[in-house]
């Protein structure tokens, strides 16, 4: 989680907000971001039960509208914008022509020509300059990278909505997953999503910067009788490798197609020609010589990104994503293996610093919500 120093590192507007609440802080994606608080377990623990409060300022929203910006959001990207309705919200993927990720996003739509993308905060700089670049291919559209007139919190777990729901006049229960409304929270002008990246229901809210520490604090108010504890990015990880959801940089990057991750659903197969589509077509008609699986360990290991997948002694493959799950309490992860290893219970091996260590296919994703 923590990552080598070079350029001075980037500040959220909550970052003294974190400091003060003892926050461990390392560098991540080019920010200083907080990794823990009281301790990743318990914090892992309370998204699963109660609420965890997330600082998701780092990452990045660039804005795209004009009369073509419906036709520029569908020649970036995968998923099939044109079935947003205004007020929605979809997962998707920026493409590269050979069908990689330039980077896994969430597409708005705020009004019928004009959409935000949310973006992964390491890659702002380059998925801004591959936006301005190639939308204007399908037409007039502006793009304007607007990641600093976002903070961005989440609030996630059972409790997560009901706390929100004490400090706004916005029927929470009336958002669907995947939707969004505008209005006041805690007094503040924002918009609030039901999103997030835990596994847990709950709601990301976007506020202007220089309100982010208000809400912050009126937050862990409401939440404090409701369980709500602050949570940094190592329980995040934790909880999302559980959901079975991918990260980019570990799970998926411009070497890994759509298909190859497993992420058919988010590509719009019936729609006109975007940017790959050539490629994940022939993927999905022809099948792929590897795809992503999970896993979890047989031997008492715990299997971390980039160790190899052995066959007969033969690295075949490499793990993207592994840890030691608070929760489920056993060891899982990701990894990129042949097809012909992708079958549920299909054994291997993987190489744990020197040592093999038995492990085997299971679904994903690994934890599922009860619904209530």
């Amino acid at each position: 989680m923590t990552e080598p120093t070079g350029a001075p590192l980037k500040k959220t507007p909550l970052h003294a907000s974190h400091v003060a609440l003892g926050a461990r802080m390392v560098p991540f994606g080019g920010w200083d971001m907080p990794v823990e608080y009281a301790g990743i377990t318990a914090e892992h623990h309370a998204v699963r039960t109660a609420a965890g409060l997330f600082d998701v300022s780092h990452m990045g929203e660039i804005e795209l509208a004009g009369k073509d910006a419906l036709a520029a959001v569908q020649h970036i990207t995968s998923n099939d914008a044109s079935k947003l309705q205004v007020g929605q919200a979809q997962y998707s993927a920026l493409t590269t022509p050979s069908g990689g990720f330039v980077d896994d996003v969430l597409v708005y739509r705020f009004a019928p020509s004009h959409f935000l993308l949310v973006v992964n905060a390491g890659n702002i700089e380059k998925d801004y300059a591959w936006i301005a670049a190639k939308a204007p291919e399908a037409g007039d559209v502006a793009v304007v990278n607007s990641s600093d007139r976002y903070a961005l919190v989440a609030v996630q777990g059972p409790n997560a909505r009901a706390i929100v729901q004490s400090l706004t006049a916005i029927d929470l229960s009336a958002i669907k997953y995947y939707w969004f409304a505008h209005g006041e929270i805690a007094g503040l002008r924002g918009t609030v999503s039901r999103t997030g990246y835990t596994g847990e229901d709950g709601v990301e809210i976007f506020v202007p910067p220089a309100f982010a520490p208000r809400l912050w604090d009126a937050l862990l108010a409401a939440g404090k009788d409701h369980g709500l504890v602050p949570c940094g990015l190592g329980a995040r990880d934790t909880l999302r490798l559980e959901a079975g959801m991918r990260l980019y940089g570990n799970d998926m990057d411009e070497t890994t197609s759509v298909v190859e991750c497993d992420l058919n659903w988010i590509v719009g197969w019936s729609k006109d020609a975007f940017i790959g589509a050539d490629v994940l077509r022939a993927q999905k008609a022809d099948g792929t010589t590897r795809k992503i699986v999970g896993f979890e360990m047989l031997d008492r290991a715990i299997a971390r990104h980039g160790h190899a997948v052995l066959r007969d002694g033969q690295p075949v493959g490499h793990v993207t994503s592994g840890t030691q799950t608070p929760f489920l309490k056993k060891a899982i992860g990701m990894a990129y293996v042949p097809i012909d290893m992708i079958a549920i219970d299909t054994e291997f091996e993987i190489d744990v610093r020197g040592r093999r260590a038995r492990a085997r296919v299971v679904p994903m994703p690994f934890y599922k919500r009860p619904r209530s």
